[in-house]
């Protein structure tokens, strides 16, 4: 079914699973917030909360000096990518 097609009433079940899948017996690994940093819990994060946990983690990596907080912060690949030609 496409989405302009769903009623209010499928949408506002569609947005209860995604605010609160651990209530419809959604697998931990389904989540998108797996063992967060400060209380070691999965989750699901949606909107703006998702902007500001990648913040904060890129934040705290910045902070401690990580290789991969490095990278982010000089702009270059975190990820193993080569940067000779581009990158």
């Amino acid at each position: 079914m496409r989405a302009g097609k769903l009623s209010a009433a499928e949408l506002d079940n569609i947005m209860t699973v995604v605010a609160n899948p651990r209530q419809f017996k959604v697998p931990n690994w389904f989540l998108n917030r797996k063992k967060d940093y400060k209380d070691g819990k999965f989750s699901q994060v949606v909107s703006n909360q998702l902007d500001m946990k990648f913040r904060d983690d890129l934040e705290r990596l910045k902070k401690i000096r990580n290789h991969r907080g490095l990278r982010h912060y000089w702009g270059l690949c975190v990820r193993g990518q080569h940067t000779t030609t581009t990158g």
